[in-house]
């Protein structure tokens, strides 16, 4: 049984907790930290896509953020991100590696396995540089079925033309982008 804090419309713990079943079958707002892992290549920024098991309760087989997470009940957005980076991808990384790049307010509906899904989260985004070829990655195989890495102006373009099946949202690349050190989009 997974315990989630219930938070507010800030993402700040109200004191209270829910079962991850719950919270998803009920809407109830909960936290999440995702990790964009970049890495340049000849002039141009990658980002590397997880691809999510076929088993998973939402998304199965869509291409997603480099590694995301619920945030366990007492936990914090930072901790939660070094958990789930190291558990989910073998990566290693400390707190003062990860650049911020916001908050973001998600809330949809969607039916998976002939049930509704109702995810209300708020999520800190971050952003991790590693320039890791795809099989340095350990991947957590109840998880992720594979990762690859992409051109970051191609996979804008793949989330906005739904070329590749994804559950990437769009205005996150754009805070992601803006993270990025200036000059690398020509």
């Amino acid at each position: 049984m997974e315990l989630l804090d219930i938070v507010d419309e800030n993402g700040n713990p109200t004191g209270k907790t829910v079962e991850r079943e719950t919270a998803h079958r009920q809407g109830i707002c909960h936290r999440t930290s995702h990790v964009w892992i970049v890495r340049e290549k000849e002039g141009a920024w990658q980002l590397l896509l997880q691809k999510r098991s076929r088993d998973k309760d939402s998304h199965p087989g869509c291409y997603d953020i480099s590694s995301a997470g619920h945030i366990p009940a007492g936990c914090g957005y930072l901790e939660s991100a070094i958990r789930e980076l190291f558990e989910e991808l073998g990566v290693v990384a400390k707190e003062s590696e990860l650049q911020y790049c916001g908050t973001r307010k998600l809330c949809w509906e969607e039916t998976f396995y002939g049930k509704p899904f109702r995810d209300n989260q708020v999520s800190n985004i971050y952003l991790l540089k590693r320039d890791m070829e795809t099989d340095q990655f350990r991947i957590q195989e109840s998880e992720i079925e594979s990762v690859m890495w992409m051109d970051f102006e191609a996979c804008v373009r793949a989330v906005r033309e739904g070329s590749i099946p994804n559950c990437i949202v769009i205005e996150e690349l754009e805070m992601v982008r803006a993270a990025l050190p200036k000059g690398a989009f020509i």
